[in-house]
C-alpha cells in the first residue's frame, strides 16, 4: 500500500515530498495531493517501521539531509520456498494409465524428447521407447489420454514442456 505508507509518512516525520515520492514509488503530486488531504480523505496510514520496510534511523538519517534516499530495511529474517516432496506410492490402478499419458504425449508431440517425457510423467526411459517404438506389452490395448487429465502433471507443467519444444524447434530452424 504505498499510499498508505506515503500517508503515515507525511503524518510522522518531517521529510520532504520527493523523498516520500522516491520511497513509495509515487508521483510528487501525488503525495502533495495525500498531504493536503484531497486523495486521503479517510485514509488510514501504514506504519512502514512496523512492517519492517525502514528503520527510524534512517527516517532520522533523511529528516536530517534533504538530498538523502530512503533505502528499504534489509529482512530480519529470509523466507524459503519449500520443495513439495513427490508422493512415494503411486497406486496400482495410475500406474496402469501411464502408458496411456506416454502415448498421448508422443501422439500429439512426437519431437518431445525422452528425457521430457520422463520427468514430466515420473517414468523411465525404457517404457517411453518401448511405446514409441511399439514394442510396449499391452501396445494394443493403449487408449491415448491426456496427461493433465490423469493427473501424472499439472497444466503448467505441460504447457512449459511444449514452449521448450517449440522454442528448440524455433532456433533450429
Amino acid at each position: 500500500m504505498p499510499q498508505g505508507t506515503a500517508v503515515w509518512l507525511i503524518e510522522n516525520t518531517s521529510l520532504t515530498f520527493e523523498q516520500i515520492a522516491s520511497f513509495c514509488g509515487l508521483h510528487v503530486l501525488e503525495v502533495q495531493a495525500l498531504a493536503d488531504g484531497q486523495v486521503s480523505a479517510g485514509m488510514v496510514g501504514v506504519d512502514p517501521i512496523k512492517l519492517g520496510q525502514l528503520t527510524s534511523e534512517e527516517i532520522d538519517r533523511c529528516s536530517c539531509d534533504p538530498n538523502a534516499t530512503l533505502t528499504l530495511a534489509s529482512p530480519k529474517f529470509q523466507i524459503t520456498m519449500q520443495k513439495k516432496s513427490r508422493r512415494k506410492y503411486t497406486p496400482l490402478l495410475k500406474r496402469q494409465k501411464r502408458p496411456d499419458a506416454i502415448a498421448w504425449l508422443l501422439k500429439f508431440y512426437p519431437e518431445m524428447p525422452d528425457a521430457s517425457i520422463c520427468s514430466l510423467l515420473s517414468t523411465t526411459k525404457a517404457t517411453v521407447i518401448s511405446i514409441r517404438n511399439r514394442t510396449h506389452a499391452r501396445i494394443n490395448e493403449l487408449n491415448p489420454k491426456d496427461p493433465v487429465l490423469l493427473g501424472f502433471c499439472s497444466q503448467v507443467d505441460l504447457d512449459a514442456a511444449i514452449s521448450k519444444i517449440k522454442h528448440k524447434n524455433t532456433e533450429e530452424q
